[in-house]
């Protein structure tokens, strides 16, 4: 796996093939985008949606968005923020977002992801990573538990106030 920033083209749009990819990478995580109900039809998700989606995202100074990719593919995406945009006494990075496209799962590249996203932090001298996974999104919490995350709290998130589970890892 292959782990680089995101950058757009020179008036901040995504090249045209780099969308396609990321759309059906959004795409194909139909159930978490039921869930989440980030976009209006989670089985009609288009290549707009998505560039406004990750424009909002990079239009906070801290946000860093990872692409991952395998055999010339974008296989996932991360994207973090170095604060909590809410609370500068959260002395912890957050995880916002981590994808993998679902033809994917299972096979150990959101693992591998994460590790990668953890170990970036550490590097800086981050103590510790925090993450807020939907309640009714069971897989996630499981995932990120055999991960080592646990839960420290829960509140609605900030942008639709859907119910939350905060978890944490120590780094």
């Amino acid at each position: 796996m292959i782990v680089e920033p995101l950058e757009g083209g020179e008036d901040g749009a995504l090249p045209g093939p780099l969308l396609t990819e990321l759309t059906e990478l959004y795409a194909s995580n139909r159930e978490f985008q039921q869930l989440s109900g980030d976009f209006p039809d989670a089985d009609d998700i288009r290549p707009e949606q998505v560039a406004a989606s990750l424009a909002e995202e990079l239009s906070h100074p801290d946000t860093e968005v990872l692409l991952a990719r395998s055999a010339g593919h974008v296989i996932g995406i991360s994207v973090t923020r170095a604060h909590h945009p809410e609370d500068p006494d959260d002395p912890d990075p957050w995880i916002g977002l981590l994808m993998v496209h679902a033809r994917d799962h299972r096979v150990g590249f959101g693992r591998e992801l994460a590790e990668i996203v953890e170990k970036r932090f550490r590097e800086l001298g981050r103590r510790g990573v925090k993450l807020a996974v939907l309640e009714n999104n069971e897989k996630a919490i499981a995932f990120w538990s055999t991960l080592g995350y646990e839960e420290v709290d829960r509140r609605p998130d900030r942008r639709l106030g859907r119910d939350c589970v905060v978890m944490r890892k120590a780094l």
